[in-house]
């Protein structure tokens, strides 16, 4: 219950779509020449399995802040049923139309069809737009009119096929906000943030991250500046800065995936640099892929796309194994600096993401809805689709998904991509002072270089709580179980 007297005449429900620029529900409610209520609720009852977890809600805390002095503090912030919050708000306020952007989770697609149903009987406009996709899913389909499944011909013929994206709409040059009789809720009200006394463990998170439309913005523009040039291959090599980092920024909506696709068309690479932006727009295509995938497929968060996964013999996983590989402790320096750069700052480089999950799945054969829960709870830019196709990914069982006997060796991954140590010597500080050659395996190192780093194995740093090949071994006998090939050759 929102106990709240307005005269107002429409309401703008923001959800993933935290910006005023390029924002087609704010667009529509300026031009309805309606007076705007902005609301934002906090709906866990009908997320159910898949509220926010703890880092996202320290984002999204941060983003609607921002929003809400974008407009002058008059945003409305409830907590409760959506069902029920804006058809009373709606009733209660003389409100003439309610404006919000799609969201595609399969829980928001039921809910917001019954939300529009119950305002239509009331004699309410409900409009709904398209602000976080570069094209609607069911607008790229097979020519049998039927989902890909692979992602080459889904960005090649698919996307690359349909039209481009829309250019980005600048914000409205007047929002014409309701004035309201009272102070409103704070954003307090939502309970996003951690409430263990301090220290807390989202303080040291905000050193990395500016939150909100304008640190989005000037997120980007210093990709395109400065990142862009060379992202083709340094977006492999976790101590370079050719990553954006935007995946938070789009989650959350603070920008828009048209203004980053056509702001990096526009960059104005040399002719030389268009296969960086090529694999650039085709990492955008992987999130619209991930949507396309969660939409045509609304069990993905926890069912194999491919049955005979159902029958894989997972192993049990027991507190202390899972733990280690939650902290960083499984004895393999990657695959700890990846979960500790998790940890301190809810992000993890892509290329690491998958070692860290093949590690979870094949070395330690554990589920991978281990993984995704843990990153779900973990990652600011925490996605439903992004997140649920890409753990899928890395255990081989869903769409264009690398085959579970594809094993990265963390070790050669490390020396490949981290060959200097770089990465490993950031966020496992206990290894850096090992030279260059062994610091990505150190059960190799002579003792007397260990004594010398300052190392003891078991002590300052852990063994390996599995060995590489009796793993990978492990692995392929289990995928071979469920009638599965496996490929003798297929690690990386």
């Amino acid at each position: 219950m929102v106990d709240i007297v307005f005269m107002t005449h429409c309401i703008l429900w923001f959800r993933q779509d935290l910006r005023l620029a390029d924002n087609p529900a704010l667009i529509e409610a300026a031009r309805s020449g309606l007076k705007i209520i902005p609301v934002f609720i906090r709906d866990d009852a009908a997320a159910g399995d898949w509220k926010a977890g703890g880092a996202t809600r320290w984002w999204l805390h941060h983003s609607l802040k921002a929003l809400n002095a974008s407009l002058d503090g008059k945003m409305i912030f409830a907590k409760g049923n959506a069902e029920e919050l804006i058809p009373e708000i709606a009733r209660q306020h003389d409100v003439k139309a309610v404006f919000w952007n799609r969201c595609y989770e399969p829980w928001r697609i039921k809910r917001d069809k019954r939300i529009k149903e119950t305002l239509f009987t009331s004699g309410i406009k409900a409009e709904s737009f398209n602000a976080s996709l570069l094209w609607e899913p069911w607008d790229v389909l097979k020519k049998d009119g039927t989902p890909y499944k692979v992602f080459t011909p889904f960005f090649r013929n698919g996307c690359r096929g349909a039209a481009q994206p829309p250019e980005p709409k600048a914000r409205p040059k007047k929002i014409d906000l309701h004035q309201p009789a009272k102070d409103l809720p704070a954003i307090d009200t939502l309970e996003l943030l951690p409430r263990k006394p301090e220290p807390r463990w989202d303080h040291k998170m905000e050193a990395y991250w500016h939150i909100g439309e304008t640190g989005a913005r000037k997120r980007l523009n210093e990709f395109l500046a400065d990142e862009l040039a060379g992202y083709k291959e340094g977006r492999n090599y976790p101590s370079r800065a050719n990553v954006s980092r935007l995946s938070p920024h789009l989650h959350f909506g603070e920008i828009s995936p048209r203004e980053v696709w056509h702001a990096s068309q526009h960059s104005g690479l040399e002719q030389k640099q268009e296969t960086d932006l090529d694999t650039f727009h085709s990492e955008l295509g992987w999130r619209e892929f991930s949507h396309s995938l969660l939409y045509h497929f609304p069990s993905l968060p926890r069912k194999a796309l491919q049955s005979r996964f159902d029958a894989f013999p997972w192993a049990r996983a027991t507190a202390s194994v899972l733990e280690k590989w939650q902290q960083g402790q499984t004895g393999y320096p990657i695959v700890d600096a990846g979960m500790r750069e998790l940890w301190e700052t809810g992000y993890m480089h892509n290329r690491v993401r998958m070692v860290v999950g093949s590690f979870l799945v094949k070395h330690l054969r554990l589920h991978w809805h281990h993984g995704e829960d843990w990153f779900w709870d973990c990652l600011v830019d925490a996605d439903l689709a992004n997140n649920s196709a890409s753990w899928q990914w890395i255990a081989g069982c869903g769409a264009d998904a690398a085959p579970y006997f594809r094993v990265f060796n963390p070790v050669t991954q490390g020396e490949k991509f981290d060959p200097k140590g770089e990465y490993v010597r950031r966020w496992c500080p206990e290894l850096s002072r090992l030279p260059d050659s062994l610091i990505h395996k150190p059960w190799e190192t002579p003792p007397m270089i260990l004594a010398q780093a300052g190392v003891t194995l078991g002590r300052t740093y852990p063994a390996p709580m599995v060995d590489h090949k009796e793993a990978r071994s492990a692995a392929l006998a289990a995928f071979k179980a469920t009638g599965g090939h496996a490929d003798e050759d297929g690690e990386d």
